[in-house]
């Protein structure tokens, strides 16, 4: 079965403006926020959050790391549970933006989805979503967990299924589930890789290591899901 597909012609998903963002994830309506104070907000959430944990890291202490009083950190975000949700889904989102999941005019499949597996390798393995996954297996919050969970995996789960089920629409794909098939793509590009740096341990692959991985773990997605040709 061949693991390449003709290039097929797509729309680009128009980007939401970052007043919209801001202003929904802070949970709040009305007047434009300070954009600034927003990310110096979010920088020192996240800082603190990865340092301290959630239930040990104050919205004074945010405040206090941030430069910005309490009160413009709750203009902007509701209560902790709020700022911590920015916080993950700001993580995510950075390095896998909605547009990623929308190729454009004429790219092959293939290549989408190396664009995808090494945007979500680099995301796996940062530092700082490392610390987030052993913040997440650390505590014993389930409040906690569902909203990383709804932010991080899920959210990336449900921009890939979506771009897998207009693959199968295109006829490049032949899928029965796709958040299932997900769901397998993404467990394929953790690997041994994930493995080592949530045990502690270095990963010491080069560049070329990193990419055979990728290439071989797309290339065996394709293998179980590319539709045959007629």
């Amino acid at each position: 079965m061949s693991t390449s597909a003709a290039p097929k012609p797509r729309k680009a998903a128009p980007a939401k403006s970052q007043l919209v963002e801001s202003t929904s994830e802070a949970g709040t309506v009305g007047r434009p926020k300070d954009l600034a104070k927003r990310a110096a907000i979010l920088d020192a959430g996240k800082r603190l959050f990865l340092e301290s944990g959630f239930e040990r890291t104050s919205m004074d202490a945010i405040a206090a790391a941030a430069g910005v009083s309490k009160i413009t950190v709750y203009s902007h975000f509701q209560d902790k549970d709020t700022l911590f949700r920015a916080v993950c889904k700001g993580v995510c989102e950075r390095q896998m933006p909605h547009e990623m999941f929308v190729l454009d005019e004429g790219a092959p499949l293939r290549q989408q989805l190396l664009q995808i597996a090494r945007a979500f390798f680099g995301l796996l393995m940062s530092p700082e979503s490392v610390a987030l996954h052993r913040l997440m297996t650390a505590q014993q919050e389930p409040k906690l967990a569902q909203l990383f969970w709804e932010e991080g995996p899920k959210r990336t789960k449900d921009e890939f299924a979506a771009f897998l089920r207009a693959e199968v629409a295109e006829g490049a794909l032949a899928i029965d589930d796709p958040w299932v098939a997900g769901g397998h793509f993404f467990c394929l590009l953790k690997g041994e890789p994930f493995m080592r740096v949530s045990c502690g341990l270095p990963y010491t692959g080069t560049r070329a290591d990193i990419e055979a991985h990728l290439e071989s773990c797309v290339d065996f997605f394709l293998r179980a899901y590319v539709a045959p040709r007629e």
